[in-house]
This record gives C-alpha cells, sequence and structure tokens, in this order.
C-alpha cells in the first residue's frame, strides 16, 4: 500500500479538479459532512482527509471517516487510523528500525518468503546527525577521544598537536573594511589565535568571501566518520537496497530542522494529485513541523517501522485544546522564554495526550520561527502535537525560504479549497475545540528552566534566591539539601597557570545548541549580538567552563557569520564544534581533571546551562548536579558571569575595559537590533544554499563503499551492527496470551521514571555491564564510542537498559543502576540479574509509581525491557507513547486499580506473581495477579483496542507485520 490514493475508495464522487489548475486532482473533503466539516479543528481536518483518501476497507474502514467527521462527540471514545504522508528517522533511532529490517529481510527469507518485497511503503528519510561528539573545542585538542571518562590520553600520530596560525581573514578590502579582515582572535587573550585549516571556506563575516574554518569543525568531522564508519556503511548499504529510502549524510543538520527546513512539502503532490503533507519521526522533536501547517509527532521505531510496511498509526481520537493567544511579548522576552510559558501553561493544563491548536490574534504576531519553536517543544508538556494552520504568514516565510512560486501558488488554492488555510481576517466559522485555553502574550518575562526538570521554571529575576532554595531543600526534584554552613564554601582550583575558586552555583559547563533554536534566527543572533557588545566592553569567560556552539544546520552558521557576530561568540569560547546532537544528548567531552576534582573535593553544585530542551540530572556530566536550560543569550550571559548565583539588575556580569562594572542591561540587544540584523542576514540564499549541501552531500560520504546485496552481510565480529532477535519466535498466526507464573519483581521503581532512566543514550561508562561486553570483544575505553552510536547492537543497548546512574530502584535505596537477584541474594548490575534469571528460566516484571515513561528515546525504553526478559511492567500510570512501545514490542502494561498502589497493597516487591491472562482479550479488562505470600489483586490490562490486543498476541508489531510477508 501507498499512502495516496486507493482506486477502490467509496470516496471517488469527490475527486475534483482543482480551480485554474485542471490537471490537479484532490478530494474535496470539505463537501462531506456539510457544517460537521466546518467547525472541525484544522488538525481534525487532515486526519479526515487522509481516512478518506486511504479508504480501502480494511485497514482504514468507512467507519473510521465517519467517527473522525463526528470528532465532536466522538473524542477520546474510539480508535481511528492515520496515514502519514512520510516517515522522518534520524540515525540513534534510525538504526535500529533499519537494523530490524535487514533481519526482517533475513526472517522472511529464511521462513520461505520473498526478502526483496521488504521495503518501505512511504518516502522515508534518515537524517545521520546524532553521531557527533565534542571531541575538539575552542580551537584546541582536548585530548579527549574516550567519552566515557577516564584518564585523558596522549594525542595519536593521527591527532597530533596542530600549528596554531594567526586568524587572518581574507578580503579585498572593499568600502567600508578596513583592509584584511581581522575581526579579531577567537582566543580569549590577546595575543593568542585560533589553529585553522585553510581552503575549508565559510564567509567572511563582513564581505561573504571565503575564509577558514574552524579546525574544531573538521577534526570533529573527521573522529565522526572514523569512529562510525560500520554505521555509516550500513546506512548506505539501506540507501542502496530499500526502495523508497533516503539517507541525509553527517554534517548536514538535525533531523527535525532538516525536516522543516529541506524535507517538508506543506502539500504533497503525486502524479498530479494533491493531499496534505504529514509526517510521524523517530525523533521526539517531529512536532516541529506543526509550526509549517504539516500534522506530525514522534513515534518508537516499532510503530515507525510498521508505517514503512504500509500500516497506519492507531490513536485514539483525540481531544483538541484550543489555545488562544493574546497580546505583545515584552521586548526582553526571547522565543524561548515564550515556549517556557507556554509549556508551563499546557502542563497546567493537562494536555497530555491530546492535540493543541493555537489561535487568536497573538498567533498572527508570532513568525513561523517562533512558531515552530513553540511546536517543538511540545513533547515537553505531554501533548501529541500543536498546530499552526497555514495562514499568510506561512507563505510568507516559504517565499523567503525559496520555496517555488508555482507550487506556492497550487499549494495556497488547494489548502483554501478543503478549508486547511486559516485566515484570520476571514468571518468564516471557528472551529469547536473540546476546550479553550486563553495565553497573553503581554504577561511573558524571561525564564530558565531547572536544575532538574524541564518544566520546573525560574524567573531571571528569581533565579539568586531560586538557587538558594535548592541549596536548602531536602534532595529531590529541585533540592540539593547542603548543610548550612557549606552553602558558601569555595574551592580553590589551579588551572592553566591561573587560581579560579569554584562555589555552589559555578558554571562548568555552557552550551548553545540551536536544536530548538536554529529555526529562530532572532534567538540565536540575540546571542551573537550580545557577545558582540560583551567583547567591546572587554567581558570574558573563564578559561575552565566547557563552551561550545552546535548549530543545527549550516544555515545557523551561515547567518551568524554574515552578520558578523561569529568572531565575537568565537571571542568568548562559543566555537562551532559541529553539526549535530552534541552536549543534549550526553555526547560532552570530559571537564577539566583538575575542575572535576576540585567539584567532587568540595561537594560543588556545579551548574550547567545549555539552549537545548532537555536537562535531566545527570545527563550532561555525572559530576555536573544542577542544569539549566535557558534562552541562547542568557547562556551567553551566564558563561560570562561563571555563576547562576547573580541578581541581573543590580549586580555586574563582570569588569570590562578601565574597571568598569557592566550590566547585562547594557549589553543585552534590542528588538530593534534583532530585526535589523534578521532582516538583513536571514535570506532566501542561505536555504537555498543549505539544499545544494544536502543534495551534494560530501566527499567523506560520497567515497564511502557499501556492499549490496539484497540482504546484508552480517559481520559476526562487529560491535555496531547484529541481527537482533525479535523475528526468532516468527510465525504466521497468532497466539493465545500466555499466562506469566512466578515472576521476580526486576526493579521497584517510584513515580516520574524518565526514558532517559530506561534507555540508554550517552556516553558508556567503564564499570558498566555494556562497556564489560565491549572490552571482551577487544576494545578499549576509547573505542566505546556511545550508546547512540551502538543502537545497532542489541547486546550493547540490552547491557546498558536501565543503566542511569540517577536509576533510584527501591531495592537499592539509592541512585545506582544495579537490583537484587532474589535466589540468590546478590547486588547485581540490572543486566546480570535480568541474565541470571533467564537462565534459570524465571520470568521477570517491573513495578512502577505514577507517570511510568516520560521523555523521549522510546524505542530502546521497550525493547531493552523485552530483551532483558521483562514481560509485565505494573505501574500507576504510564506515558500514552510509551504505553504503546511496550505493547509494541510484546510486553503487557499493567495499571493498579485508581486509588491503590504496592504500598496500599500491602506490596514489598520482593514477592513472586502470576498473571493469568484470558484466552480471549477485551480493552480495558481487569486482570487478577496472586502473589506468592497468598495475596489476590486486580490490575487494569492497558490495551486500548483490538489493534492492540492484536499485536500482543503475535509478539509485537515487528512480528505481525513480517507475517505478511510468509
Amino acid at each position: 500500500a501507498t499512502f495516496f490514493f486507493f482506486p477502490g475508495s467509496p470516496y471517488q464522487l469527490v475527486i475534483e479538479a482543482l480551480t485554474n489548475y485542471p490537471q490537479k486532482r484532490f478530494y474535496n473533503v470539505s463537501k462531506l459532512g456539510g457544517t460537521k466539516y466546518d467547525v472541525l479543528p484544522y488538525s481534525i481536518r487532515v486526519l479526515f482527509e487522509s481516512s478518506i483518501r486511504n479508504c480501502d476497507g480494511f485497514l482504514v474502514k468507512e467507519t473510521d471517516a465517519m467517527n473522525i467527521l463526528d470528532w465532536k462527540t466522538k473524542q477520546n471514545n474510539v480508535e481511528v487510523p492515520f496515514c502519514p504522508a512520510r516517515v522522518v528517522l534520524q540515525d540513534f533511532t534510525g538504526i535500529p528500525a533499519m537494523v530490524d529490517f535487514a533481519a526482517m529481510r533475513e526472517a522472511v527469507r529464511n521462513a520461505g518468503g520473498d526478502p526483496v518485497k521488504v521495503n518501505p511503503a512511504c518516502p522515508t528519510d534518515l537524517t545521520v546527525d546524532h553521531s557527533l561528539q565534542i571531541d575538539f573545542s575552542k580551537c584546541a585538542i582536548q585530548n579527549t577521544p574516550n567519552p566515557g571518562g577516564g584518564e585523558s590520553q596522549k594525542p595519536t600520530a593521527k591527532l597530533s598537536p596542530l600549528k596554531i596560525q594567526p586568524r587572518k581573514l581574507p578580503c579585498r578590502g572593499q568600502t567600508g573594511c578596513k583592509g584584511p579582515c581581522s575581526a579579531g582572535d577567537s582566543s580569549r587573550n590577546s595575543g593568542q589565535f585560533s589553529a585553522q585549516i585553510e581552503n575549508t571556506p565559510i564567509l567572511c563575516p563582513f564581505h561573504l568571501q571565503p575564509v577558514p574554518e574552524p579546525e574544531t569543525v573538521l577534526k570533529n568531522q573527521e573522529m565522526e566518520f572514523g569512529r562510525n564508519r560500520e554505521r555509516l556503511q550500513f546506512f548506505k548499504w539501506s540507501s542502496k537496497v530499500f526502495k523508497n529510502i533516503s539517507i541525509i549524510p553527517p554534517e548536514t543538520g538535525m533531523a527535525h530542522q532538516v525536516n522543516l527546513e529541506y524535507l517538508s512539502r506543506i502539500v504533497f503532490e503525486v502524479k498530479d494529485f494533491l493531499y496534505p503533507d504529514s509526517v510521524v519521526g523517530t525523533d521526539s522533536h517531529t512536532t516541529m513541523v506543526n509550526g509549517l501547517g504539516i500534522l506530525g509527532w514522534g513515534v518508537g521505531g516499532i510503530e515507525t517501522e510498521a508505517v514503512m510496511l504500509g500500516m497506519p498509526v492507531t490513536l485514539t481520537l483525540p481531544e483538541v485544546v484550543g489555545c488562544e493567544l493574546t497580546g505583545t511579548a515584552s521586548p526582553l522576552a526571547t522565543s524561548i522564554d515564550i515556549v517556557l510559558s507556554i509549556t508551563k501553561h499546557l502542563r497546567q493544563a493537562d494536555v497530555a495526550g491530546k492535540f493543541v491548536e493555537f489561535f487568536g490574534s497573538g498567533v498572527s504576531q508570532l513568525s513561523v520561527a517562533d512558531r515552530t519553536t513553540i511546536a517543538n517543544m511540545c513533547p515537553e508538556y505531554g501533548a501529541i502535537l500543536s498546530f499552526f494552520p497555514v495562514d499568510n504568514v506561512t507563505l510568507k516565510h516559504l517565499k523567503h525560504t525559496g520555496f517555488d512560486k508555482a507550487k506556492l501558488e497550487v499549494m495556497e488554492a488547494y489548502l483554501k479549497a478543503v478549508k486547511l488555510f486559516r485566515n484570520y481576517e476571514s468571518s468564516s466559522r471557528e472551529p469547536e475545540y473540546s476546550q479553550v485555553l486563553q495565553i497573553s502574550l503581554s504577561s511573558i518575562i524571561p525564564y530558565v528552566s531547572g536544575p532538574k526538570r524541564s518544566q520546573d521554571r525560574v524567573a531571571v529575576n528569581n533565579m539568586k534566591s531560586d538557587f538558594q532554595a535548592c541549596l536548602n531543600e531536602k534532595t529531590g526534584v529541585k533540592g540539593f539539601q547542603i548543610a548550612v554552613e557549606k552553602q558558601n564554601d569555595i574551592v580553590p582550583v589551579q588551572y592553566e597557570g591561573n587560581e579560579y575558586k569554584l562555589s555552589h552555583g559555578c558554571i562548568v559547563i555552557a552550551a548553545v545548541i540551536s536544536c530548538t533554536n536554529n529555526c529562530n534566527p532572532s534567538v540565536m543572533l540575540a546571542a551573537g549580538l550580545l557577545a558582540k557588545k560583551a567583547v567591546e566592553a572587554g567581558l570574558v569567560v573563564k578559561p575552565y567552563i566547557r563552551t561550545s556552539l552546535s548549530p543545527g544546520s549550516g544555515m545557523v552558521t551561515h547567518y551568524l557569520s554574515s552578520s558578523g557576530v561569529l568572531p565575537y561568540l568565537s571571542k568568548l569560547g562559543f566555537e562551532v564544534v559541529g553539526y549535530g546532537c552534541s552536549t543534549c544528548v550526553g555526547n560532552t567531552a570530559p571537564l577539566p581533571e583538575a575542575i572535576r576534582n576540585a567539584i567532587k573535593q568540595g561537594d560543588i553544585i556545579a551548574c550547567g546551562v545549555l539552549s537545548g530542551t532537555k536537562n535531566f540530572e545527570g545527563r550532561l556530566c555525572d559530576c555536573v548536579r544542577a542544569n539549566y536550560l535557558a534562552s541562547p543569550p542568557l547562556v551567553v550571559a551566564y558563561a560570562i558571569a561563571g555563576t547562576v548565583r547573580i541578581d541581573f539588575e543590580t549586580e555586574p556580569l563582570g569588569t570590562g575595559f578601565n574597571g568598569k562594572s557592566i550590566y547585562l542591561r547594557d549589553i543585552w540587544p534590542t528588538r530593534k537590533e534583532l530585526h535589523t540584523v534578521e532582516e538583513e542576514c536571514v535570506i532566501s540564499s542561505m536555504f537555498k544554499e543549505l539544499k545544494e549541501k544536502m543534495e551534494k552531500g560530501n566527499k567523506r560520504w560520497n567515497s564511502l563503499e557499501a556492499p549490496e546485496s539484497a540482504l546484508f552481510p552480517w559481520d559476526l565480529k562487529s560491535t555496531y551492527i547484529r541481527c537482533p532477535s525479535f523475528f526468532d519466535k516468527l510465525a504466521k498466526e497468532p497466539v493465545s496470551p500466555q499466562a506469566i507464573e512466578n515472576a521476580h519483581v526486576l526493579l521497584y521503581l517510584g513515580d516520574s521514571v524518565t526514558t532517559d532512566h530506561i534507555s540508554p543514550a550517552g556516553s558508556i561508562a567503564r564499570s558498566s555491564a555494556a562497556a564489560k561486553y565491549l572490552t571482551n570483544k577487544g576494545l578499549t575505553p576509547r573505542e566505546f564510542n556511545s550508546y547512540g552510536a551502538r543502537r545497532g547492537n542489541d547486546a550493547v543497548m540490552t547491557r546498558g537498559t536501565f543503566a542511569n546512574i540517577k536509576l533510584l530502584n527501591k531495592f537499592i535505596g539509592k541512585p545506582a543502576p544495579k537490583t537484587i537477584h532474589f535466589p540468590s541474594g546478590q547486588t547485581l548490575d540490572v543486566f546480570e540479574a535480568a541474565e541470571l534469571y533467564q537462565k534459570e528460566g524465571i520470568p521477570v516484571i517491573i513495578l512502577a509509581g505514577k507517570k511510568y515513561g516520560l521523555g523521549s528515546s522510546r524505542d530502546w525504553a521497550a525493547k531493552g525491557p523485552f530483551l532483558l526478559g521483562v514481560k509485565a511492567v505494573l505501574a500507576e500510570s504510564y506515558e500514552k507513547v510509551h504505553k504503546s512501545q511496550l505493547i509494541g514490542i510484546g510486553i503487557a502494561p499493567l495499571q493498579f486499580l485508581p486509588g491503590e498502589n504496592p504500598n496500599t497493597l500491602g506490596l514489598t516487591g520482593r514477592e513472586q506473581f502470576s498473571i493469568l491472562f484470558p484466552p480471549e482479550l477485551s480493552p480495558g479488562m481487569t486482570l487478577d495477579i496472586k502473589t506468592s505470600t497468598g495475596k489476590v489483586f486486580s490490575v487494569i490490562a492497558l490495551f486500548e483496542n483490538d489493534v492492540e490486543i492484536t499485536l500482543y498476541k503475535y509478539g509485537g508489531s515487528l512480528n505481525f507485520v513480517a507475517q505478511r510477508f510468509l
């Protein structure tokens, strides 16, 4: 099946030619249902159009389409299928999807089927963007090729220290330029210069002439291709043998950003047939495209693979919360402030599992960049997606980014014909929403978020007092419980020949990551303009602070360079380190040893500040316990201040030239300044150049060799790519659910266990089970790479499941990736205990509290427990997507009855549990659980529909899909 037109659709009578474009055809769904369609939310109209176009009587039925049309009365009551137009993958979660495809071909061949038939049924784009690690920064070799930590290694011959050259930017001295462009060296101290490699062009900040690219980018790229060669060869093999697969090579940009700038169609046109663009992706930030009026959200690899093979995504017809934006934001408030403010409001409104759709006068005042930034954060407040219908602002944005004029005209005509175009000047009836939430932009002030969770916002003017309160509070979601007499401790440390003083609140990591912000030039430009004013005022950043600038795409570097602010960011230490996810996913180089030792010696609450979207405790570095999310200009400001214990209103950032105190208000760029620079620098040529770059690839990728056989030639010695065991029990027919008898509890967890706690991410610790496995394979710690890079090896990923250092297992009583193997009484790594249970033939389950499975990285958060032998999870409540992922892999999600939990039932977790499934399951049915102590209690089996029950009977969606080829 391909998702654009079914000849047997019962709705062919509404196929029409587009006015003024007779060769273009489309389903005019606005003619179905009369006024019912006119009051549907715009996001539901997209679902409706998809159901009409894809109605085949099997996967999508007429009743499904009518249920969507009757959304007002059917919301939350029925399940509906949705056939996305395309799929987007990123390499961390994309590689297991592609490995599963390769394994599926192998399994289908072994079962007598034709493996060549195993191909994606819809366009699938995979962006290699999560492989980047910061081995080099500030144009100096960091000598930390081992992201797992430990002692620094001396550089090898290949990574020898580089010749340092003065930074001279060649320019021809046009009017307004004072000779050769020398915007200042990129070092922090006069007399030092940044290392350069010649003949690698970026743009002169003043006259757009070719200049050398900082060596940090090239060396990080070299390391990326070196350590990930096996993975990259596998991706290239995939692009050769699978139909409908395209690979966006490394160093192009982040998946969600490339999706926004390059892959988005707004309206699909296949053989002159028009339909709305829509997408699901394995990156949680897929929701960013909703800012362009494209319906899309993140799902797990299991669901994505099903979509790639022609299966629809099944979802409960959601409630749609209408979010009315009014007023205008404060000049000091950035898009991040708007995002975090809206995040707080929507969290309080409980929009989990719902669509959010924006309307009101405030929407027209937001640029597409602002909208995509807001839409990007919707996973953080629990919504499935946050939708901004296409309007005149969207069309203007597309014109500026070089969208083909003829296509724009067809697009506008089509969207208006099917009433998917939002016109705020029209008197047409407004959609009816499940509920309406009003947010005044005028009330928004600058905030940061932290120190442990993204939902804990702190007003910038309250930051100093809030951090003090965190020191006082008991250890928990915000507190650190530091004794009063130790709160002002100072630890002196020698670094690079100078003495510095570390104290609670000191900044040691400051990362400007344009993951969320690179779609909004004003925010990144604000950081650059603030850096420019800071340098001109004589302010500096302490050299021990691990600073970095990781743009999401070349477009960001382009406008930072062409606007003239990049040299000033470099001057403060914010050198471009490469293009891809780095600090945000834990791929940062270790802190200098002297700084780490000082932090540990004084038990200092050191801080990281970054402009990303994730700040779970311990994510950046295990010795950095307080992590704050902030807008890029605030990241730079806090880096200059060197501490979060500062009141920007009354205390200076530092001392400038002539001993003058410099305050934040002295260097904060005005909206007028930002608007002027943005208008001059963010032009269509940037997008055009980026598109050309993606289409051409790069020399390393183009020269990479890969096999061309229909079946992948598995290398049994490989530690990157391994054929997984998901298809070992592939069957043509479903089986009745098997009883779970005398299961032990592998882990007894509390509330808000995130998928970061469950799924392997970041560096591989030397003491971990995964490290032991790799060491036994002959690898040294410097060759471990990261979990993300090894997601194609199920042996590594299974060992990394529940290996997070902040995992709090109630059996252990303190944060540690440990558990108890009850038959022996041993305290072991989680994997080692699970391995023993499997050898003994004992099933295991997990006990958990509320909101089990929050966050992203959801694919291996289900696959990992499955391979550990987990048969069921018993929790008080679940994050919806993760619950679906458990079913999709074959794990039963069970929920305590309302008001019940292990404490109320008198459970210790040390009992054995037996769960009997009836021959026929039904949605939402209750099951009885009997413990070894004789206690019997009931739980709810969280199967929401017949599709989930069917998937569970087949052992998960992968096996369900694979059996179609037998």
